[in-house]
């Protein structure tokens, strides 16, 4: 009798050391964050610090626009506890995922949900997206900024709402209280970085205003897509470039190009700028025909391997994009 007692306290020693470590695990368990592009994923870890593991689907030097998801990427929307999309048209694939995951859909967040959307523009010469039905009129060209010609695509709003730090104040804002909701617990130290974070943006908006305020140029030349709708909205930038920011076209037509090629001339443009993983031939191009030099302007859509690994943030982008179009402008 004496060993089964002993045996049945031992087994109840045993249940509580495992129980014990079951709670503590559960204590340091980590929020999952998975975030489809580079902007959910760095703001989400300006929020969390330490205290979130955060990933994200699109491998680094990926382009994002022709992103396909692999059954792993499945998996890990899956076992998230939250996941951050865009929310736009390119995100049509994300709809059909979490609705075949049934019970078992982790908690969402559409970044374009939490700014004034405007929608996809042409501008002058541009060439229209064909894969997006734009509609594309030719435009009688202007030498006056105030008369910066656009359509809109209807029914279509541009996807790439982070490219102003304004908006991404408000994105912040908004995620912030989301992982709050999930982790109560840590909620001030995430209001804590959110606030940090948030006047650094701030900060760098301002410096973006000034720039505007004091160049003697606003308008820019790109040779490639267009992914800073909201970015020039914002501060006034007046802009051409042979597609729109969403467009999977490559090859500008010899009308597009020549447009571009008289415009750098006319008003004698210095930098023709192109995204991150574009080839930039139609860059290279109108700067072999003007003389310009060509720079990179960065849309923080994805990073490479090498930017990764140097600890590239939203904030280190943006602050390059600051110093080359200070350059361009000026």
């Amino acid at each position: 009798m004496k060993k089964k007692t002993i045996f049945i306290v031992g087994l109840l020693a045993v249940c509580l050391l495992l129980i014990g470590v079951s709670s503590a695990f559960a204590a340091d368990k980590k929020l999952n964050i998975v975030s489809t592009t580079f902007p959910g994923f760095d703001f989400s870890r300006q929020i969390t610090g330490e205290l979130a593991d955060v990933s994200m689907l699109l491998p680094p030097g990926a382009e994002s626009h022709s992103y396909e998801p692999a059954p792993r990427d499945i998996l890990k929307i899956q076992n998230a506890d939250l996941f951050i999309y865009i929310g736009g048209e390119g995100d049509q694939w994300v709809d059909r995922i979490l609705k075949s995951l049934g019970d078992k859909q982790p908690r969402t967040f559409k970044m374009m949900e939490s700014v004034q959307l405007v929608q996809e523009e042409t501008v002058e010469g541009m060439q229209a997206a064909h894969d997006h039905d734009h509609e594309h009129d030719e435009h009688d060209e202007h030498d006056e900024h105030d008369e910066h010609d656009h359509e809109h695509a209807a029914g279509e709003y541009d996807e790439h709402v982070w490219t102003s730090p304004l908006n991404v104040v408000q994105i912040v804002a908004d995620l912030t209280s989301t992982i709050s909701a999930l982790d109560e617990e840590n909620s001030a130290v995430y209001a804590e970085n959110a606030q940090a974070y948030s006047e650094q943006l701030i900060a760098l908006d301002q410096q973006f205003a000034d720039l505007m305020k004091t160049s003697k140029r606003h308008t820019i030349i790109v040779g490639d897509r267009f992914p800073f709708r909201y970015f020039a909205d914002r501060y006034g930038l007046y802009y051409y470039a042979a597609f729109p920011g969403c467009s999977t076209e490559v090859e500008p037509s010899a009308q597009t190009l020549a447009f571009l090629i008289n415009k750098t001339n006319d008003e004698k443009i210095p930098i023709v700028f192109h995204i991150e993983f574009s080839t930039h031939k139609i860059a290279d191009a109108i700067a072999e025909a003007t003389g310009a030099k060509t720079l990179l302007l960065h849309s923080a859509h994805n990073v490479s391997q090498q930017e990764i690994e140097d600890g590239a943030t939203y904030l280190s982008l943006m602050t390059n994009n600051l110093a080359v179009l200070q350059e361009a402008l000026n």
